[in-house]
């Protein structure tokens, strides 16, 4: 992988990954833009213990424009765009309207290909391992920065979703804070611990190996399965089957097979419901241990994927127990989505 860091006219930072050592990324942003003034705010809710973001400036962002004017296509037959090159691989920027900035963590547009019209799934496996390459290298850049506690990579996919540029693209988001879910994690598996003296996710993964009805896939080194509580109606974990705390940990085959397994896993999502229906609206989530964790290695890193389609034409919405209450209902018993995500395996 050749790495390749330049910026953009108003100063934010632009990294290039490419495969081929021999890449040239010279181009320049030629765009007249002032710096970026963003007025992001952390506040603590004293009743949930929970940090809330502020951040106002957001409300003018770029929102579903079209194609020949998307900003994340490169710069090329006249169109402005946020990457100058008139071609790329994978590419990562600062968020020109960041929810996390100013000291207070930081937000990065990673670009999973020059297509418009391709997905994720449409990636070959070289590429999708090369953006687990650019993850895994802005895990580590991002953990390093002062105040830094969570680096957190994850993909919006749909408009049900709440994309607002089309193009295949995904985040990262540097937190100031562990967040919520994090901690209930931590929590739990120090109970655990404490009860039975093993590893949480250990005794997990072990529980969904030998009872294997909810197990959608399993590799050499990695586990996908839905789990017993499953909040959305398809919900699969991916698990490296020797515990990491975050995507440093893995080794050269565990990335190789991650990269397969990752894949396969998003085109059986956009088989569930049927060759008649859109591409499944999905989030894709890689969760990692707090750096600042001194137990971290008691954590696992895991891949969280679901959808909020539950049949075709229908969508899961947060109603009032989800939303007002955090008490989830599932319309999919797991056991039901897992042998829907076996039957739509890749020939």
């Amino acid at each position: 992988m050749k790495k390749t860091v330049t910026t953009l006219a108003d100063g934010r930072e632009l990294i290039y990954y490419d495969t081929r050592e021999d890449a040239v990324r010279t181009a320049v942003d030629p765009r007249p833009l002032s710096r970026v003034v963003s007025r992001s705010e952390i506040r603590y809710d004293e009743l949930t213990g929970d940090h809330v973001a502020v951040a106002s400036h957001r409300q003018t962002r770029t929102y579903l424009p079209p194609a020949d004017a998307c900003p994340l296509c490169p710069a090329r037959d006249g169109r402005e765009s946020e990457v100058p090159e008139e071609s790329y691989e994978v590419v990562v920027f600062e968020n020109r309207f960041p929810s996390l900035s100013g000291g207070v963590g930081r937000c990065e547009v990673v670009c999973f290909t020059d297509d418009h019209t391709d997905s994720f799934a449409d990636l070959t496996e070289e590429r999708a391992l090369l953006v687990l390459d650019a993850w895994t290298d802005r895990t580590a850049v991002l953990s390093a920065l002062p105040g830094v506690e969570q680096v957190y990579c994850f993909e919006n996919r749909g408009a049900e979703i709440g994309v607002t540029l089309p193009h295949a693209h995904g985040q990262i988001y540097a937190f100031p804070y562990v967040t919520p879910r994090t901690a209930a994690v931590r929590r739990r598996a120090d109970e655990h611990r404490a009860a039975t003296g093993r590893n949480l996710f250990d005794d997990l993964l072990a529980r969904e190996r030998a009872d294997g009805e909810r197990v959608v896939l399993e590799t050499e080194h990695w586990i996908a399965f839905v789990p017993y509580a499953a909040h959305w109606p398809y919900e699969v974990h991916l698990h490296p089957k020797r515990r990491v705390p975050d995507l440093l940990g893995l080794d050269a085959a565990e990335r190789t097979e991650c990269a397969q397994v990752y894949l396969e896993l998003l085109r059986r999502f956009d088989r569930i419901f049927g060759p008649d229906e859109p591409p499944t609206p999905y989030i894709a989530a890689w969760h990692q241990a707090p750096f600042t964790d001194e137990r971290r290695e008691d954590l696992g890193l895991h891949l969280e994927l679901f959808t909020v389609r539950r049949a075709p034409g229908k969508l899961k919405f947060l109603a009032g127990t989800e939303s007002g209450m955090g008490a989830f209902m599932n319309d999919v018993r797991p056991e039901d989505a897992a042998r829907r995500l076996r039957e739509v395996a890749s020939a």
